[in-house]
């Protein structure tokens, strides 16, 4: 019997969508607002879900507690509050749009996971829009 277990946290991050490769021209016809140079921020929500069989012995597919403390030490002290152009490595060469950003937390995570347990990252960038990556 397999089972999806979901935990939720949000971070609070700066970001400007741009390539330095392109003219400021180029970045404003294709980011529009979202190429200011002085940056913009988002209240990012974020729902991590790992799906698998549940242990016998535990009836836990994960512990929630390792899954929080994974996402608290991992995501939400990397990232929250911090200008994810400057601050956060993954992003100093490459745009931090949200598509980008899920795929980076993805990531992250599955180094920690074992490879039997699905996981699926939906990052929320606003209310309305989200994105969702679960490693295909």
């Amino acid at each position: 019997m397999r089972v999806t277990l979901s935990r939720k946290a949000h971070f609070n991050a700066a970001h400007r969508l741009y390539r330095k490769d392109w003219s400021m021209e180029q970045n404003d016809a294709i980011f529009g607002k979202c190429n200011n140079p002085n940056f913009h921020g988002h209240n990012y929500e974020l729902v991590v879900s790992v799906t698998g069989e549940i242990d016998k012995e535990t009836g836990y597919v994960l512990d929630v507690k390792f899954l929080t403390d994974m996402i608290k030490e991992d995501i939400e002290k990397e990232f929250d509050h911090k200008n994810l152009n400057l601050d956060v490595p993954e992003f100093q060469d490459l745009n931090p749009t949200a598509e980008n950003i899920v795929v980076v937390i993805w990531n992250k995570l599955r180094k920690k996971i074992k490879p039997e347990l699905d996981l699926e990252v939906v990052l929320y960038e606003t209310p309305r829009n989200f994105v969702t990556y679960n490693g295909n």
